[in-house]
């Protein structure tokens, strides 16, 4: 009997389901554009017009990558895929914008076992809505199908941007200085950190179902799980206009601690007031729920602080005003004094 010759189909890989996904995803795409775009998705490389950045004396061109880590086994989980993508951008935007830097393009990586359309449209619907939020555009990206390295309903998602930012306004350690104030912005729940302990504590050793009301929570524990992250960037720029902001922390994993410890000068440290705001319920939840000491906890997760703006002492009050008008919750959480860019934590959560 004659052998069929082998083809890429047989072997895995649909290609006319990929065009398919193009098609899904192109009137989302096209909703995350800027003036300086140039053409549409489909070519082999996306266009940003640069002479925008003309009217800079000394642009700094700032870049990020990220991915969203293991919460993409819960939107996996729970078959529900239009918020990872928005997951994705404010781990890449919010990045950019510690520096000062405007976020003005993203471009996505999707890895998967098989192409399923809707599935990856969904998923890109998330990264543009996102880049709206940021003020990026959404330029170009890759889907890939993996068979035979990834299960068919499993995907990764990954991401790079770029922003812009004058070297005379670049934000760092180097402007902190004794008697800066930081003010602390509210997160919306775990954001896209810490997923591996979390799913080890409620999923693996409490058996927890995705599907369970929570009645700390007030919904589902998958509801919880999938709370889309907060995305930063639009905020902290209008904050840069209006107050003298010395450093932003983006506080990604390693927690609070260790990444606000990453703006500040080696002769200065910093002192975090808990008191001054207290935890959504899932963390306390992961706590009692694991037996996770306070120490493991806060190295772990944001512990409801998402972004720490380094202010001058005398613009607090007027930077916790402006982010609350734009509906971010804000609050002074803490002071830099002279030390050793140590970040100490004192006393109890309210």
């Amino acid at each position: 009997m004659t052998e069929q010759p082998a083809t890429y189909a047989a072997a895995g890989v649909d290609i006319e389901a990929g065009d398919r996904a193009v098609e899904l995803m192109k009137a989302w795409v096209a909703k995350a554009s800027r003036p300086e775009v140039v053409g549409g998705i489909g070519g082999f490389a996306g266009l940003f017009d640069a002479s925008a950045l003309a009217s800079y004396t000394r642009p700094l061109l700032a870049t990020s990558t990220d991915g969203v880590g293991t919460k993409v086994a819960v939107a996996a989980a729970m078959d529900r895929h239009d918020t990872i993508g928005h997951d994705l951008v404010g781990m890449v935007v919010d990045d950019l914008v510690v520096c000062g830097a405007e976020p003005l393009f993203m471009t996505d990586y999707i890895a998967c076992g098989k192409v399923v359309p809707e599935r990856i449209a969904a998923i890109v619907k998330g990264i543009a809505e996102g880049c709206v939020l940021a003020g990026c555009a959404l330029i170009g990206g890759e889907t890939a199908e993996h068979p035979g390295l990834l299960e068919p309903d499993e995907y990764d998602v990954a991401g790079a941007g770029t922003g812009v930012v004058e070297a005379e306004r670049l934000l760092g350690a180097e402007r902190v200085q004794d008697g800066d104030v930081l003010v602390a912005m509210g997160a919306s729940g775990l954001h896209s950190n810490g997923y591996s302990l979390v799913r080890h504590v409620l999923l693996q050793r409490a058996g927890w179902a995705l599907d369970r009301e929570v009645d700390e929570l007030g919904r589902s524990l998958g509801d919880e799980l999938l709370e889309p992250t907060r995305i930063y960037a639009r905020d902290c720029l209008a904050l840069t206009a209006a107050v003298e902001v010395h450093a932003f922390s983006h506080v990604t994993g390693g927690g609070l601690a260790a990444n606000l410890a990453r703006v500040l000068p080696r002769h200065l440290g910093a002192t975090v007031e808990r008191a001054s705001w207290s935890p959504a319920p899932v963390f306390g939840l992961v706590r009692e729920v694991g037996g996770v000491a306070r120490a493991d906890l806060e190295r772990t997760l944001n512990m409801g602080v998402g972004m720490v703006a380094v202010v001058a002492a005398g613009d607090a009050d007027r930077a916790r005003r402006l982010l609350a008008d734009r509906g971010v919750p804000a609050w002074v959480a803490g002071t830099v004094a002279l030390g050793s860019a140590e970040v100490t934590l004192v006393g109890d959560y309210a």
